[in-house]
């Protein structure tokens, strides 16, 4: 389990420290007296099982000059201009001084071409004392205030209203006044009654250019009569406190209420402090407006270029998915359609190989017929062998190479030649003839009409002439 943060607070007062620790939304005090105050400090902390390194420090209003400053509106460093008049304002020497300034608004500032700023400046070697203690109890400063400053971090301020807040506590009375929600000045008076209080504050309205307030808020220890106070003509009450900081302020407490209350602001106090006089070497880093403004620039200018980039893939994606839906609510028209296109070229090489069987197979039947009419009746077939290359066929004959030109004559053969040589019988000759089937190409060649002079081709199915020497042809016996 993470352990709750803890914000640390530490006022100096007198010879007392006051310690309030905030954590998981409560808040403790105590006052630390000893004569080895950070030893102390440092025991105290452990025994109450409080963690935090950072502590934030305050100073009681006596310790430190608040004192508002008029400046000519000049060009150059403001810090630099207040630095040069602190020698006018300060009862010790600027170079040993501690200092902060905070510029005031318009409303506050004379007529003319000037401008106010509230400065605020302590000993350099008090503010080292108590950082040195700090550092003893093993503690880091963020930041040393001016305590009694740091109350307007529990009130929500109406911006409209000028105010005069009273806080009692064994360091005295002291006095804020507050216009826009903004301290303008602060007043260390001790021990005072509530008529000297309603005088001081009477006093102090000139120095603001005040004709009045409209509020007193009073907080702290001890009773105020209120008379003198209702003599101002303006609202006394106890502060405005958020719900946060009424939960804050009804904690346990082992310390005086007024001082109590100043450390619990000290600890509740965020963001950039006022009038912090923490030396320039030992002040944390915080990020400025204009810092904050150009970080926002910059990220705002990274997030733009990164959906630059980014967005084109986006909608590249978004694209694809839609299209990989669209596919898939097609996939089964597409494998029906695929299912049907095999089926299709399955049926068509069915076909192609019926139609090279009918291409490629053999008749025998009109390929008889026709070598019934061709072959004289002289001649006699023994044996007649056909096969896809083509014919080849065997007998006798009265004269066997007049059967070559007649077998040429054939629409269906080619290249007829004898296959092995002519025997003579008794009264025939044996021969042995192969041709082949005629190819397209030949029956093209054989379509070309003859040259003049040349004798006519026989016409298929007739007979051949009769052999020499007078001799009628004799009809070609069965087994032709």
């Amino acid at each position: 389990m993470v352990p709750a943060l803890t914000r640390l607070a530490l006022v100096a007062a007198g010879n007392r420290l006051l310690v309030a620790a905030i954590q998981s939304g409560s808040a403790q005090t105590f006052a630390v007296e000893a004569e080895r105050p950070a030893e102390a400090l440092r025991a105290e902390l452990d025994a109450r099982g409080l963690r935090s390194r950072a502590v934030a420090i305050g100073l009681a209003r006596s310790a430190v000059t608040v004192k508002p400053v008029d400046l000519p509106r000049l060009g150059g460093d403001l810090r630099e201009m207040v630095r040069f008049e602190l020698d006018r304002h300060l009862p010790f020497p600027a170079e040993d001084a501690a200092f902060d300034f905070l510029e005031l608004p318009e409303e506050a500032a004379p007529a003319g071409d000037t401008r106010r700023v509230l400065i605020a400046g302590a000993d350099r070697r008090a503010v080292e004392s108590v950082l040195r203690m700090a550092d003893e109890a093993r503690l880091r400063p963020t930041s040393v205030t001016v305590a009694a400053h740091d109350l307007l971090g529990l009130v929500r301020a109406d911006r409209a209203q000028r105010v005069a807040w009273i806080h009692r506590s064994a360091l005295g009375a002291e006095l804020l006044f507050v216009a826009g929600g903004r301290l303008v000045l602060s007043r260390a008076l001790g021990a005072i009654g509530d008529e000297e209080l309603a005088e001081e504050i009477r006093r102090s309205y000139p120095v603001l250019r005040w004709r009045g307030c409209d509020a007193i808020w009073l907080s702290g220890e001890g009773e105020f009569a209120g008379t003198a106070l209702a003599a101002l003509d303006a609202a006394v009450s106890a502060p405005p406190y958020t719900p946060w900081a009424e939960r804050l302020l009804a904690g346990p407490r082992d310390a005086p209420a007024g001082l109590a209350e100043l450390a619990i602001a000290v600890a509740a106090r965020r963001g950039v402090r006022p009038l912090d006089l923490i030396p320039d070497e030992r002040r944390p880093r915080r990020i400025t407006r204009a810092q904050w403004a150009t970080l926002g620039t910059l990220a705002a200018t990274v997030v733009l270029g990164m959906t630059a980039l980014l967005y084109p893939g986006y909608r590249a994606n978004r694209y694809l998915a839609s299209t990989n839906e669209k596919i898939e609510a097609l996939t089964p028209q597409v494998r029906a359609i695929e299912a049907v296109q095999r089926e299709l070229e399955r049926k068509r090489k069915l076909l192609t190989s019926i139609e090279s069987l009918e291409t490629n197979a053999l008749r025998p039947l009109p390929i008889l017929r026709e070598l019934t009419d061709l072959v004289p009746q002289d001649a006699w077939v023994t044996n007649l062998s056909m096969d896809t290359k083509g014919v080849e066929m065997s007998g006798q004959a009265s004269a066997a190479s007049a059967l070559i030109p007649i077998l040429e004559n054939s629409p269906r053969l080619e290249r007829v030649e004898f296959s092995s040589p002519v025997t003579k019988g008794r009264d025939k000759e044996q021969f042995r003839i192969k041709a082949a089937w005629e190819t397209p190409s030949s029956r093209s060649a054989s379509a070309v009409p003859p040259a003049p002079g040349s004798p006519a081709p026989r016409a298929p199915g007739r007979r051949g002439p009769a052999r020499a020497g007078g001799e009628a042809p004799a009809r070609a016996v069965e087994g032709r």
